[in-house]
């Protein structure tokens, strides 16, 4: 949506079906009848006493497959136990079914912490692994681009965050309605997720995501248990907003809010500083004389958080958490030129550690992530090139063509290419396949054992 395209300045995730078909033959003979009763009294007897005595396998080859689906350990039950029941609704009565409830931000929500815990309660399949599961968030404008390139830059930003998303099992909503007439531009991501939190209270996260951000490290999973106490997570420098008062100490372009009471009465206060207040103008110069370098003269969500952040502190503050250690999101000026010595880094760990090497299904990726992040996270291994969880392109406007003054737009388009290759060598990979050049599209079979041959 339009909120994507403000231009900003920025600092610097078996059933083994086991078949077997028997070929009978019939024999009509009066002594194959007689064999064929002995062999029946006898097939009971030898029944009867296995109960009592263990028949041991003979056939190695049974042993050794027995052996291997006992060692997997499955789960009884995963299915039933753990997936949300999909094709049941629960009769009994919710915040669904009440006329006064609103999913516009006009009208607010109140005690949606036990509206939201009733309706799990009714729905008890959506309980388990609830406190983790997280809805990803995105959008663009209604209309068309103005940039001829733009619509299909948009569809490959927009395949990025799904590939993300199927790789670690999360859902995603993309939005491009604009829920409220008078909040456009940047304003308009917050009317989505408001109703996103109603519309999913299974989600206990809801991650907003530009649609100018793009997912870099494909393995990288967000470190939840961090966050445990917060409700609002963005990446930012508590001193560059609380001390120096720089509107660009963090950035609102990618954030994740919890989905419960604080958060909406939250959302209220910082979407009361937007276009559809009266006192708009003035907040406007409220936070250009609080933020000495804010360069737009109007109010803008970014600055608007800051300024809750570093002026009602006490009201909010304890909840927030700024996000530095990691690049929760990372300008893109400074990032896309380290692509070719992170690749290189990750090839030497792979010619090392032969298991990260190894061919394996989609599916299972998060298990060769995690064996990685062990590595990754020892900076003797890796160090300083750890590949960016997400790369997003502030200042530069896909959409509309219109770009930071201060770079060309060619460096803009160039850099996105290499950052959605560089991403989707990362998806591809499984599929046997890579980007061998990050500015060119073709791609390359991978032979076997890469990047050791």
């Amino acid at each position: 949506m339009a909120s994507l395209e403000l231009t900003r300045h920025h600092n610097s995730p078996p059933m083994a079906r086991f078949g077997s078909r028997n070929k009978s033959s019939i024999w009509l003979s009066d002594g194959c009848f007689f064999l064929a009763g002995a062999m029946s009294a006898l097939l009971i007897v030898w029944g009867l006493c296995s109960f009592i005595i263990p028949i041991p396998n003979s056939d190695p080859q049974l042993n050794s497959v027995a052996t291997k689906l006992r060692s997997l350990n499955f789960p009884t039950n995963t299915f039933t136990t753990f997936a949300p029941d999909l094709l049941h609704d629960a009769p009994d009565t919710t915040f669904y079914d009440d006329p006064e409830t609103s999913y516009a931000m006009d009208k607010p929500m109140t005690n949606w912490d036990e509206k939201r815990t009733q309706w799990l309660l009714h729905h008890p399949s959506f309980s388990a692994g609830a406190p983790k599961r997280v809805l990803i968030v995105t959008g663009s404008q209604p209309t068309q681009c103005h940039n001829p390139i733009g619509d299909h830059l948009l569809l490959r930003f927009f395949k990025n965050k799904v590939d993300y998303c199927r790789l670690h099992n999360y859902d995603i909503f993309y939005n491009n309605a604009l829920l409220h007439p008078k909040m456009g531009s940047y304003w308009a991501k917050y009317p989505v997720v408001r109703a996103a939190m109603m519309a999913h209270p299974e989600a206990e996260w809801i991650w907003w995501v530009d649609s100018d951000a793009i997912f870099t490290d494909m393995e990288f999973k967000l470190p939840l248990d961090r966050y445990k106490d917060r409700n609002l997570v963005v990446h930012g420098w508590e001193e560059l907003v609380k001390k120096n008062h720089s509107w660009v100490g963090l950035n609102a372009g990618v954030f994740l809010i919890r989905n419960c009471q604080w958060s909406l009465d939250f959302m209220e206060v910082w979407a009361s500083m937007g276009p559809q207040n009266p006192e708009y103008e003035k907040w406007g110069e409220t936070l250009r004389s609080t933020f000495k370098d804010k360069v737009l003269p109007e109010s803008d969500d970014q600055t608007a958080l800051a300024y809750l952040i570093a002026m009602e502190k006490d009201t909010w503050r304890d909840k927030i958490y700024l996000e530095k250690e990691y690049y929760f999101e990372g300008y893109w000026v400074e990032i896309v030129k380290t692509y070719g010595n992170i690749s290189e880094r990750y090839n030497e760990l792979e010619r090392k550690v032969g298991g990260l090497r190894r061919r394996h299904a989609e599916k299972v990726s998060e298990h060769y992530g995690a064996i990685r992040e062990e590595y990754v996270n020892n900076k003797d291994v890796i160090g300083e090139w750890r590949r960016p969880f997400i790369t997003h392109f502030t200042g530069c406007q896909p959409c509309s063509g219109h770009h930071n003054p201060s770079y060309a737009a060619q460096d803009c388009w160039n850099g996105m290419e290499r950052a959605l290759n560089f991403a989707d060598n990362q998806v591809l990979r499984p599929f046997g396949f890579l980007h061998r050049d990050l500015l060119d599209k073709s791609v390359s079979p991978v032979p076997f054992d890469y990047p050791a041959v």
